[in-house]
């Protein structure tokens, strides 16, 4: 069952569960050097449409930066500590990114997160992420920092199980989600990207993978 967008123009932070805060415009004031820094690990790792284990192409293009980054393909998912199409070490995470990642995590009451990698999403109109868990990492006891830059789009956030009912969050340029401990392994995503002032939205998923 889906219930309706909660959140209106409230701009105060959110508890969406136990172990989840949503903070809005967290991240505004770093826009604008974040895009920059986006730019620049592309340049090094393009953008590319992935393919699930059974075929699919996925809509979102990605890339990644840090110690690892995430891929999918035929042989499953998981991560890598080198980039499978240019055989190079994934760029490194500038600081900026790192920062961030850590002063939202512990906003959210997730003191110490060190992030090991920053999977880089790019949404065009259209593009959705499908209803999942994120069941990748090594170290579930790390929480998931979120980032949105760009486009506007609609996070679905659910519950443990597929299901669950599900909340439609407007996500805006600047807007920061984290989740963790007893939310860790619930089911998002995102609906499918309307078109807008940006060409993309971006969006910055900082994890311990390892």
């Amino acid at each position: 069952m889906m219930q309706p967008d909660l959140f209106g123009a409230a701009r105060d932070d959110i508890v969406l569960s136990a172990g989840a805060l949503f903070l809005p415009g967290f991240a505004l004031a770093e826009a604008a050097p974040l895009l920059a820094h986006i730019r620049t690990i592309a340049t090094c790792s393009p953008f590319r449409h992935m393919h699930t284990p059974g075929g699919r192409r996925m809509s979102v293009a990605m890339t990644s930066c840090g110690r690892f980054g995430w891929t999918s393909g035929r042989e499953g998912y998981g991560y890598t500590s080198h980039d499978p199409d240019s055989g190079q070490a994934w760029p490194l995470m500038p600081p900026v990114f790192r920062e961030l990642a850590r002063n939202a995590a512990a906003r959210a009451g997730f003191a110490d997160f060190s992030p090991d990698t920053c999977l880089v999403n790019r949404y065009a109109p259209s593009a959705r992420l499908s209803l999942h868990q994120d069941l990748d990492e090594g170290d579930m006891s790390a929480p998931i920092v979120s980032v949105s830059l760009g486009l506007p789009a609609i996070f679905l956030w659910g519950g443990p199980r597929r299901s669950d009912a599900r909340r439609r969050i407007t996500l805006h340029e600047g807007d920061v989600m984290v989740w963790g401990r007893e939310a860790r392994m619930n089911f998002h995503g995102v609906e499918p990207l309307l078109p807008g002032k940006s060409t993309y939205r971006y969006n910055l998923t900082f994890r311990k993978a390892r």
